[in-house]
């Protein structure tokens, strides 16, 4: 006799996909932490393929827009050779603020994949969602929370280290 599973106890497909590509997310957030950077990591994937990754680069490029997000952006329009990213999802280890939630709209990203939530500049559902906003011409699909948990504790034990 076999034991029925309980609803949520059950992954999808797509969730499982999800935390794999969140996880390689995280090990770009561990390279910006073993820089001295926020440890931000972003991944974008098309068809099960990573277009680009990245990781903050705020400190060592000396530019405030150097954002995991932007960075993987560039790299992955710059690999497309298109600015719109249509039918690509990207995996952040952090909501993204309003700089890099408006640049995923401008760039028409399909689908955004966040792990742990930004209350003091999250403009993807905590402060407010530029991703979602009924006014601008694209929204994104969303989903927050995927490996949530590890990448809070990540953020977490880095500031403290710096206090």
């Amino acid at each position: 006799m076999s034991i029925p599973l309980r609803p949520e106890s059950v992954e999808t497909e797509r969730e499982r996909v999800d935390t794999l590509w969140m996880q390689r997310a995280l090990e770009e957030a561990y390279a910006a932490k073993a820089i001295g950077e926020v440890p931000v990591g972003a991944v974008i994937v098309r068809d099960g393929q990573i277009i680009a990754e990245a990781h903050n680069e705020t400190r060592s490029r000396n530019d405030p827009t150097a954002h995991a997000e932007i960075l993987a952006i560039r790299r992955a329009a710059k690999r497309l050779q298109h600015w719109w990213l249509h039918d690509t999802t990207l995996y952040v280890t952090l909501e993204p603020c309003a700089m890099c939630a408006g640049a995923i709209v401008l760039a028409r990203i399909s689908r955004l994949i966040y792990a742990a939530p930004d209350p003091k500049s999250g403009m993807a559902g905590s402060l407010a969602s530029i991703v979602q906003d009924p006014r601008l011409n694209h929204r994104v699909d969303l989903r927050s929370g995927v490996l949530a948990r590890e990448s809070g504790q990540l953020l977490r034990d880095f500031f403290a280290s710096r206090r």
